[in-house]
């Protein structure tokens, strides 16, 4: 009858254990000497040794001919505990044992002496879950035990089991093992098993084993029936080649191709993944792309071994750190935002549309990472495109207006036009005027300001008359907190320049809150019914000198008020 490999090749003795050397040596010495604890919580992530050292321990403490703290695995207490038929050494799943009734029974047990070998042992698997009054209940037999009894506990979530039973136990923590320390172990069962395994085949399930040697040999094992294993076998065989489908979605979020990512987003939804799994396997890719663009060098040791370490160079020469960090903080933001609404796929795709166009964005991670790829650009000597330079236009002065009309038309002349004018000709210089002295260019009168033209009062008056209307129109579909500032002109100003609605604030919240594209739509909506034409609503902070002065007299209506 077949055997799995994780079974097959459990360790018998403390030496065969792999990467938990800080704890075997312990436990062999202690074995040794006879200075043995009651009771032990073995604590680790799965596959890391913990039931496997509770086994060779429960042996080592009723082994006849004990060998350097190891069980001998040949006198008749070890092999039956190997074989289960000596009842003194009993497995318990905590899972299935949940109740303060299986822990009054186990107590009534405990009390009495071995039937056969010199210690009973009780392993409690996932110990953390136990109930509360269960917990309660083994409370007492722990701290203080029959002579001959031995608990042994493990559990992968420490943050679950009780205080009061912890200060009761020897704790020893099991480590994840190295991925290269793994990959060593998997070429050496796979050369006794006879099993071609190419040692990058073998890394590669060691990273994707994180750290368990029992999902390493699972894979192993689920992998030797493909004959000779290698890296490509053990991505088909693991169903990693639909990862391909988040490489080409994280391709169409660098390309701002909000379509193409809805669209694979469909694609990978309508094949049954769940969107808070893509969101995981997401941020997981982007973690990896993380690790090879901060620390190149180590990140063969630190990737979870889900892509192709090509792959991963590729996208992290695309991408900068900011953008990176972006993207991550979108997706564990999205993560844990979908929990809480009734259509998680919406919470998905939102994600996608507001990393395919980072301007939809208001947090500060997505304008460092616009910036950084503006920076990025610029060092590499591309040309910007359009929308990279609209988005430089908005971190320069997105709202600001030229203190002087020619401002804007000089900085349009190029640098050579005004730099190397070229020579006047001969009738230029004849109708030059001949130059005049500094002092009398200062003395001389300044020029007649313009007579103002007809009809200039009523445009003036027509205009301020559709700033009230479109003020008056946006009012009513503004949010309340917004609604009392529209009729405040000391903190909110309005004006009509061509065809721009400028909206002057005072900085704080009223500003943030006209700088929200929902809020700007209002207004801009507001606009073209009023106008009939379309206008562009631009946001510019308005400075605190420039609010009008009150006048006392309006002070002295208020009856609290006294003038000396």
């Amino acid at each position: 009858m077949y055997q799995a490999l994780y079974r097959k090749w459990r360790p018998k003795t403390f030496d065969e254990v792999i990467g938990q050397e800080h704890i075997t040596e312990t436990l062999k010495t202690q074995v040794r000497s006879g200075h043995l604890s009651h009771a032990y919580i073995f604590i680790g992530t799965r596959g890391t040794g913990k039931t496997t050292c509770a086994r060779i321990l429960a042996k080592a403490v009723n082994c006849e001919n004990p060998v350097n703290g190891n069980p001998c695995n040949q006198c008749r207490y070890c092999r039956g505990i190997d074989d289960g038929s000596i009842l003194d050494v009993v497995e318990l799943d905590a899972a299935s044992n949940t109740g303060v009734d299986n822990v009054r029974d186990l107590r009534e047990e405990a009390v009495f002496t071995p039937a056969v070998a010199k210690k009973r042992v009780y392993i409690i698997d996932e110990v953390h879950m136990l109930s509360l009054a269960a917990f309660n209940a083994l409370l007492k037999i722990i701290e203080e035990p029959p002579a001959h009894l031995m608990f042994i506990l493990a559990t992968t979530e420490l943050q679950k089991v009780p205080a009061t039973i912890l200060s009761r136990c020897q704790r020893h923590s099991f480590r994840r093992i190295p991925t290269q320390q793994l990959a060593d172990y998997l070429m050496h069962i796979a050369a006794r098993e006879n099993l071609k395994l190419e040692e990058e085949a073998a890394r590669q399930i060691g990273r994707l084993a994180d750290g368990g040697v029992r999902d390493a040999l699972s894979i192993l094992d689920q992998c030797s029936g493909r004959g000779s294993i290698t890296t490509e076998t053990v991505f088909e065989t693991m169903g990693l080649a639909g990862n391909r489908n988040l490489l080409l979605i994280l391709e169409r979020i660098l390309q701002n191709d909000t379509s193409g990512a809805l669209q694979m987003f469909q694609k990978i939804w309508l094949d049954g993944k769940e969107p808070a799994s893509f969101l995981g396997e997401m941020s997981g890719l982007l973690r990896d792309i993380l690790i090879v663009k901060a620390a190149p060098a180590g990140a063969g040791e630190l990737i979870s071994g889900n892509f192709e370490r090509e792959v991963l160079d590729r996208f992290a020469a695309q991408m900068t750190k900011e953008e990176l960090l972006f993207c991550m903080d979108a997706m564990l933001e999205a993560s844990g935002r979908i929990r809480q609404v009734r259509n998680p796929r919406m919470v998905a795709e939102v994600c996608l549309v507001s990393l395919c166009d980072k301007r939809n964005a208001e947090s500060i991670s997505a304008v460092r990472a616009r910036l950084s790829r503006l920076e990025e650009t610029v060092q590499k000597g591309i040309a910007i495109p359009a929308e990279a330079k609209q988005e430089k236009a908005d971190f320069a002065a997105p709202h600001s207006v030229p203190d002087r009309p020619d401002e804007a038309a000089e900085s349009r002349i190029p640098a050579i036009s005004r730099d190397r004018r070229p020579a006047p000709t001969a009738i230029e210089e004849t109708a030059a005027p001949a130059a005049v002295p500094a002092r009398e260019a200062v003395q001389a009168a300044p020029a007649p300001e313009p007579e103002p033209e007809p009809g200039a009062k009523e445009n003036k008056e027509d205009t301020e008359d559709h700033v009230a209307k479109i003020l008056k129109t946006a009012r009513d579909r503004l949010p309340r907190e917004l609604r009392s500032f529209v009729e405040d002109d000391t903190r909110l100003r309005a004006r009509l320049e061509g065809q721009d609605l400028i909206l002057e604030a005072l900085p704080g919240f009223l500003l943030d809150r006209l700088k929200r594209p929902e809020v700007r739509d209002i207004f801009g909506t507001a606009a073209k019914e009023v106008l009939q034409t379309p206008v562009a609503v631009r946001i510019s902070e308005r400075k605190q000198d420039q609010r009008e002065k009150r006048d006392l007299n309006e002070l002295r209506q208020f009856k609290e008020v006294t003038f000396k």
